[in-house]
């Protein structure tokens, strides 16, 4: 059976995805930091129908990260999709005067550092399968900075740019790595079926070789 790894986890799009790759034969492996809720969205989706369970890890902090990971693969099977997708802090969303050097640094170990380290424990699976997807799901400033969001335009580059190297160099090996750049909140963006539309479209880019950036929709009509 296919796993999916969904890295950053909740009850909005994780709990959405989780959902639509369950209906398609998935497990899934919910992380993220609070295993309490973890465990409150694995059993929604049980009770759904959907095979799910909670691994608590925070991106910040590598161990932590690389065993939970490590554990959902040992309890579900290899990892063969994984989404990097946690939420930012409101922190990285100051203004570029008040970036420090400390808040920089943690900006690039949460979006790129962390899925660095997620990436390099799951593809070896991948890569001996012969198949996988990575998806990476960004706000608008992966694509144009804004200086009132300054740890999210200094960080979300940077991990759009590994990713797009990883694309580059997986495609040949039936190793798909995506992004999906949402520019803006999802409740504002007006879609007509609202999450569910979001969730659609990551299957549809995990299903599918392409390019490796995806909009949502085009960024001049989103707010992030």
């Amino acid at each position: 059976m296919p796993v999916i790894a969904i890295i950053g986890a909740g009850p909005g799009l994780g709990a959405a995805v989780a959902r639509k790759f369950g209906r398609q034969g998935f497990s899934v492996a919910l992380i993220s930091r609070d295993q309490s809720k973890l465990d409150a969205v694995a059993a929604e989706l049980e009770a759904d129908g959907v095979s799910a369970r909670g691994y608590a890890a925070d991106v910040l902090e590598p161990a932590a990260l690389e065993g939970a990971l490590a554990r959902a693969a040992a309890d579900l099977g290899p990892i063969t999709t994984l989404q990097y997708s946690p939420l930012p802090s409101r922190d990285y969303l100051k203004p570029v005067l008040d970036l420090t050097p400390e808040l920089a640094l943690e900006a690039l170990q949460f979006s790129a550092l962390g899925l660095i380290h997620a990436v390099r424990a799951v593809l070896p699976a991948m890569r001996e399968m012969g198949e996988g997807s990575i998806i990476l799901i960004n706000g608008g400033t992966s694509v144009k900075a804004r200086a009132g969001f300054a740890g999210t335009s200094l960080a979300f580059p940077a991990e759009s740019a590994y990713g797009e190297m990883l694309h580059d160099a997986l495609e040949d090996e039936g190793v798909r790595v995506r992004q999906l750049v949402i520019p803006g909140g999802i409740p504002k963006l007006q879609l007509p079926n609202g999450i569910d539309d979001v969730a659609a479209r990551i299957w549809e880019i995990h299903s599918a070789a392409g390019p490796f950036r995806t909009m949502l929709i085009p960024l001049e009509d989103g707010r992030e």
